[in-house]
């Protein structure tokens, strides 16, 4: 990791090892707080503008005010990329709660707290990418909608990681969460979608999917381009017999799906996703320069 500036606390940009936050803050003690992550190529954040609407209605609908306004974070986030070794890489914007008192009653915590940072990532190695991951349906379900909206980006991710340990014990790269109905909700930090004769379809957010930026970024792409495309509720059945299977995400851009339990999907990487991506590099390669 570079030791250059690259996060950016509070109005402060400061290296990696300086970055603190007091074990007093909300976010850290009881995931009270909502996040974005993303991307940036050549110096450019990519889809920024997405990015900090949906932060915005993520920490609405929790009732957490964000403690700076659109232009303070614009200008951070030029700081922290500017100031980044690299020129393409991943940002994470965080908004806590805050510091306050022990208990889940966030009276106390009077100012919020906004971090951003820079960094790698790497959802799967090239090798995975190129040959398609492998996935397993987890017994973990997806929290339900009644209980916590899934179009609220939050920072407790532990339903997820549960799911991932999943994957990891069965030797998968990734998991695929149901919902409490058995139908399919998403990835652990991805949407899904699948080909069938032709037809693109991914699960609607009321099953429990992140309205992902990318995932929508995906059904435009397909919708300017010819591709047929829909969003219809799924089942395990339909992921064993797609065509073809990927997800997308911020982290994940787009990765096919090469088998999901043990059976294998008929083309990886098939038409349409090599159609789809080339359109989305298409994208990034207008921020060049």
């Amino acid at each position: 990791m570079s030791e250059s500036p690259q996060c950016w606390i509070n109005g402060e940009l400061v290296t990696q090892n300086e970055a603190k936050v007091s074990v007093f803050d909300h976010g850290f003690l009881y995931g009270d707080g909502v996040f974005e992550g993303i991307r940036f190529f050549n110096k450019h954040p990519f889809m920024l503008y997405e990015h900090l609407i949906r932060l915005q209605k993520s920490a609405k609908a929790i009732a957490l005010e964000v403690p700076y306004d659109n232009q303070a974070i614009l200008n951070a986030i030029e700081q922290v990329i500017h100031n980044f070794a690299e020129d393409s890489g991943y940002l994470r914007l965080i908004v806590t709660r805050g510091v306050g008192p022990l208990g889940l009653d966030p009276t106390g915590c009077t100012e919020p707290s906004l971090f951003i940072m820079a960094d790698q990532l790497a959802i799967v190695s090239e090798r995975i990418r190129t040959a398609g991951v492998r996935l397993i349906i987890a017994s973990t379900r997806r929290l339900p909608n009644d209980s916590l909206d899934s179009r609220i980006k939050n920072l407790n991710y532990l339903n997820q990681i549960l799911a991932r340990m999943e994957a990891n014990e069965a030797g998968a790269d990734e998991a695929v969460l149901l919902n409490q109905a058995g139908r399919v909700a998403e990835g652990t930090t991805e949407n899904i979608f699948i080909v069938v004769e032709g037809k693109l379809l991914t699960p609607p957010v009321t099953e429990g999917a992140l309205d992902g930026i990318t995932r929508n970024l995906v059904i435009q792409l397909a919708q300017q381009n010819g591709i047929s495309v829909a969003e219809s509720p799924l089942t395990s059945y339909d992921l064993y017999n797609a065509d073809e299977c990927f997800l997308t995400g911020t982290g994940a851009e787009m990765i096919p799906v090469g088998m999901i339990d043990g059976r294998r999907v008929n083309t990886c990487p098939g038409s349409v996703f090599q159609k789809l991506e080339g359109y989305y590099r298409n994208l990034i390669d207008t921020l060049d320069g």
